[in-house]
């Protein structure tokens, strides 16, 4: 399963790749907007893991590209805020499958990864 992970801070990108790469997903780290948009433009990710707040950029352009260019993908969103903590990324973005606190275990991620890659 090839994931993208979205994640300004790159040490903790990096930690959530190589436990996915452990449950032997092919697991690509951006660390900004345009980054993930040449991911998604060469690379299909049936799963994505997007920080909501991106510091080079915006999640939600990322989503939206992702929708335009992989329509049956899914984002799992996750945030170290309480914004969106009302579910209002699920009616902006038709591809929100999940929304965690970036607090959530690495190893809880990618259950999720395999969760929604069987139900998408």
């Amino acid at each position: 399963m090839n994931v993208l992970i979205v994640q300004n801070d790159a040490k903790l990108g990096y930690i959530w790749q190589r436990h996915l790469q452990r449950h032997d997903h092919v697991a690509d780290v951006a660390l900004d907007q345009d980054s993930a948009i040449n991911h998604l433009h060469e690379h299909y990710y049936p799963i994505i893991i997007l920080d909501v707040v991106l510091e080079g950029g915006s999640a939600i352009a990322v989503a939206d590209y992702a929708s335009y260019r992989h329509p049956d993908a899914r984002v799992i969103f996750v945030t170290n805020t309480s914004f969106f903590s009302d579910g209002s990324i699920f009616q902006l973005c038709a591809n929100a499958c999940a929304f965690v606190p970036i607090a959530t275990q690495p190893e809880d991620l990618a259950a999720m990864v395999e969760h929604y890659a069987k139900t998408g």
